[in-house]
């Protein structure tokens, strides 16, 4: 995995190759709703990731997922980890390595 000094550059080479969806944590599932498109478990693989941590306070920390759909979709997908991440089902916080 490459390795990146902020999240801004992570995203930035993530979208030269290809991760141009954003998504977000729902109930149980990963969703675009700009392209109205939902990823359940079963239907992505978590393909790169990487952890930030705010500069001043270790509280502000996020985790950048790439994203790659069964169906080709390429995609990003940013969460803040610890007490603060979003949650979802079990099976979709499985899959994301957070349980």
């Amino acid at each position: 995995m490459k390795q990146y000094d902020t999240l801004v550059d992570a995203l930035r080479d993530l979208e030269n190759r290809g991760y141009n969806v954003n998504f977000n944590v729902a109930q149980d599932c990963l969703e675009c709703a700009e392209i109205n498109l939902k990823l359940y478990p079963e239907d992505f693989e978590v393909v790169e990731f990487y952890r930030f941590e705010g500069p001043t306070d270790p509280a502000d920390s996020s985790i950048l997922y790439a994203i790659t759909g069964k169906n080709g979709t390429k995609g990003v997908l940013v969460n803040a980890y610890g007490v603060y991440s979003d949650s979802g089902s079990e099976a979709l916080m499985a899959k994301l390595n957070l349980v």
